[in-house]
């Protein structure tokens, strides 16, 4: 990957470029070497600021981390943007799988009753021992399954992507919040107003007024 480097009132080591070396080894596992890399170290007070923005052909995504240690704020900068890679590459990933045999020799019908368990109609059973005559019948089984399916500890995950760092207007968040690839993107209007943008499921900006 080309990289990129600019400083903002801090200087660029040798060893903050061998840090971004090598988590750049890591990302390229992942998304392959072609692509371009732009890393931007700023300090402001003493707050050290870390942005990594890496562009390949089919995506582009950005990283934003500050602390008190340049060398922190780098690294947590890195560790996000691996973990956005990851998660793009697995919603994009599609698995395909085709059903093995011919379906078509029974068409049993199953309905499912209010408790969750599964009745299967006689007409199925009948379908599938048409072609067997003289053969024992052989008792089915049928099993029950709970109605509703334990719900598994949510993990959250904290980040600060999806929030502006400045006043903007409506124009400039949906801007940002694309750039960004956040579904939802929190920002200030010029007035001081907090708003919530927020992608729906068709794809519409839904705009929501912080009270």
């Amino acid at each position: 990957m080309d990289v990129e480097y600019t400083g903002r009132q801090t200087t660029i080591t040798k060893k903050l470029k061998l840090q971004v070396e090598a988590g750049l080894a890591r990302i390229a596992k992942i998304v392959g070497k072609s692509g371009n890399v732009h890393v931007i170290l700023s300090t402001d007070k003493y707050r050290q600021i870390a942005e990594i923005t890496v562009q390949t052909r089919n995506q582009k995504l950005v990283a934003t981390c500050e602390a008190t240690d340049m060398v922190f704020a780098l690294q947590s900068a890195l560790d996000k943007l691996e973990k956005q890679m990851i998660r793009h590459k697995k919603k994009h990933a599609t698995i395909k799988r085709h059903p093995k045999g011919d379906v078509k020799a029974i068409r049993g019908k199953a309905e499912t009753d209010g408790a969750g368990s599964v009745a299967v109609k006689t007409a199925a059973v009948k379908v599938a021992t048409k072609n067997s005559v003289g053969r024992k019948a052989v008792p089915m089984l049928v099993h029950s399954f709970p109605s509703h399916s334990p719900l598994s500890e949510p993990h959250v995950a904290r980040s600060n992507d999806g929030v502006a760092r400045r006043p903007m207007s409506l124009e400039e968040a949906v801007k940002e919040a694309a750039f960004r690839d956040r579904d939802v993107f929190v920002f200030r209007d010029p007035k001081g107003q907090a708003m919530v943008l927020h992608r729906k499921r068709d794809g519409k900006m839904e705009l929501i007024e912080v009270p």
